[in-house]
């Protein structure tokens, strides 16, 4: 019986959506701009010269990008060998939970709520909120600010007053920062679990608990972070295979982007490295029937928001790598399809995600482009490789 493994690479855009300009993104693209700095020189830290990914080029990376957005991608010029072609989003986001509900077949229904970009971001019952939940006279941040910058320069008076440091970014998100051993891990995770409703109710996709350690100077977060995000507005992908009756692996963030629905075994990790050690396991022991959804966020969270060209490029060819041997250990009738959820251009204005189209990229489906589709088509294609009836708009493209 026919297995499916969906990985998304984190914010791997390959430009050229049509409503980018809403979003303040036109012109973004995230592989098109992270070839032009490699061809040219400019992405030389830890590795050297063009990008170099055979493998994905050879799935279609570097035919998907000039589908999606014309982008000539130097040094990627491979005659695919795969099924490829580019998926345009129509959820009014650029985040996780939209890019990775609608994947499955779900798009986002309502408009998130979004802090503004000012200081303070929250309001004021809000505060109050979190500082009767957590205990203290206060909060830290109350801005939009990086993960670790914010740590970096509150971190000190953190640990002296012990208030949590509060913050937010472009996404529809509320994420407290806290020591781990000072503040408290358990306390951290039960403050972020307690708020997600109250947050829900207002719209806004995600409490983020983000964990650090160390001291001022040289605080580092760790990798127990919790997602509580909210629950996906109908069944996804992920319901409509456990509904059949199969087993469903989770590897990395898609349980918590899920909320943990529809998902029979979690497999979670430190870095990247880890997850994808889970994948290539799962190559060999996944069930006959089976769906594993996968998501590599460091794309993302190490390189696109710190806006780190050489560290992106690095990241990508390392990936193609480990894509390789892991293609390798599929059996006949197995298919892999390797997407995104959005862009994150590291050459872009800002530390925020961009408004991009994505590569779809089909292993064990034959060769050819079926051109430009929809996300939610990528639900509607692996519901039809493993038999199981969709439930979502897509229409399957394989």
């Amino acid at each position: 019986m026919a297995r499916a493994f969906l990985i998304v690479m984190d914010s791997v855009g390959c430009g050229g959506a049509p409503d980018a300009g809403d979003f303040g993104d036109a012109g973004a693209n995230t592989l098109g701009h992270i070839a032009d700095a490699c061809a040219g020189g400019r992405a030389e830290t830890g590795r050297s010269g063009p990008l170099r990914v055979p493998h994905l080029d050879a799935l279609g990376l570097g035919a998907a990008v000039r589908l999606a957005s014309g982008h000539a991608m130097p040094g990627l010029k491979a005659v695919p060998v795969g099924r490829w072609g580019a998926a345009t989003e129509v959820s009014r986001g650029k985040d996780t939970p939209s890019g990775h509900w609608e994947l499955a077949g779900v798009p986002v229904p309502w408009d998130w709520t979004y802090f503004p970009d000012r200081v303070p971001a929250f309001p004021d019952d809000l505060v109050a909120e979190v500082c009767r939940l957590a205990g203290v006279g206060g909060i830290l941040g109350n801005c939009h600010a990086s993960g670790t910058e914010i740590i970096d320069r509150l971190g000190a008076e953190h640990l002296r007053t012990g208030w949590p440091i509060c913050y937010t970014s472009a996404d529809s998100v509320f994420q407290i920062a806290a020591h781990e051993e000072a503040f408290g891990l358990e306390r951290l995770v039960t403050l972020c679990r307690d708020l997600a409703p109250r947050l829900h109710g207002m719209k806004v996709g995600r409490a983020i608990a983000r964990p650090f350690v160390g001291a001022p100077g040289g605080f580092q977060r760790t990798g127990n972070r919790r997602d509580f995000a909210i629950a996906p507005p109908a069944p996804t992908l992920l319901d409509w295979v456990q509904a059949a009756g199969r087993v469903t692996h989770a590897v990395g963030k898609i349980g918590d982007i899920f909320s943990h629905r529809g998902i029979t075994h979690l497999h979670k990790g430190k870095d990247d490295v880890a997850l994808f050690d889970h994948l290539d396991r799962l190559a060999g022991a996944a069930e006959e029937g089976s769906l594993t959804f996968a998501n590599f966020v460091e794309f993302d969270s190490l390189y696109g928001h710190r806006r780190d060209v050489a560290g992106y490029a690095r990241q990508l060819e390392w990936f193609d790598a480990r894509v390789g041997a892991f293609l390798a250990r599929l059996g006949p009738g197995d298919l892999a399809i390797l997407t995104a959820d959005h862009g994150n251009d590291p050459t872009w204005a800002g530390t925020e995600h961009t408004r991009e189209r994505v590569p779809v990229l089909c292993h064990g489906a034959g060769a050819g482009s079926f051109g430009l589709c929809a996300f939610v088509d990528v639900a509607a294609s692996v519901a039809a490789h493993l038999g199981v009836a969709a439930q979502g708009p897509g229409r399957a493209f394989l």
